[in-house]
């Protein structure tokens, strides 16, 4: 048997005796590609709601349901709402990133003294923890109740802008750690076809400064939270 025929041979083997491995591998990356998959969050800027080192559940079937491996989208089935947390990938930052959705389409957003106004009406905030480096408060979107941090030790560079008309498919995307996140106030509106989708809980989480140890608190631990 020649050298090409025996490597040939040998491949035909491999696959065969490894079949359902093959098909369990090829099944995982259209599932994770099309379906769901995780996203590790490798920055603070969506401190306290996200942690530096969480992997986070993402539904990618919540806005589009896609061809696998590609951008394609063969259904809509379901659009963003003020308040989710998606996972995007910015052209304009050429970057993947994950913030939280602020403005939807029609929305007419501002900011004043980092105090959101949408559509005419400022958020509601509350307090919950202040000290000399950082202030920590809940935010009112609609009756989503989610945590902001401001961080006292940085400048307030876009803590206020004019008001915005959101246009169709597209959205105004911001992090929850509002003085350190490079969000829309930056690179501006994010377009629907960037969305990849959007994240739910967190899976696990690895503490970065104490050698990966996970950090048994953060599993499962669910992204939103409700007012009553």
């Amino acid at each position: 048997m020649s050298q090409p025929a025996k490597r040939r041979h040998w491949a035909a083997q491999l696959i065969k005796n490894n079949r359902g491995f093959i098909c369990f591998i090829i099944g995982m990356s259209v599932f994770r590609s099309a379906f769901a998959d995780w996203y590790t969050v490798p920055t603070g800027s969506m401190l306290p709601t996200i942690e530096v080192g969480d992997r986070i559940t993402v539904n990618k079937m919540a806005y589009d349901l896609r061809v696998p491996f590609s951008d394609v989208s063969l259904l809509r089935m379901g659009e963003p709402e003020r308040g989710d947390i998606v996972v995007f990938d910015s052209k304009a930052a050429d970057n993947r990133l994950i913030k939280r959705v602020v403005g939807v389409p029609g929305d007419t957003i501002a900011m004043h003294d980092e105090v959101l106004i949408i559509n005419g009406q400022a958020q509601r905030y509350k307090v919950t923890k202040e000290s000399a480096k950082a202030l920590f408060a809940t935010e009112l979107l609609g009756d989503l109740a989610h945590a902001i941090r401001i961080d006292k030790t940085r400048a307030m560079h876009a803590g206020n802008f004019a008001p915005i008309l959101i246009p169709n498919d597209h959205y105004l995307m911001m992090g929850d750690n509002r003085r350190n996140s490079a969000d829309s106030r930056y690179y501006g509106l994010v377009p629907r076809g960037e969305l990849k989708g959007k994240a739910h809980h967190v899976a696990f989480s690895l503490d970065y400064d104490h050698y990966y140890l996970p950090k048994r608190e953060r599993f499962g631990e669910s992204l939103y939270s409700y007012s009553e």
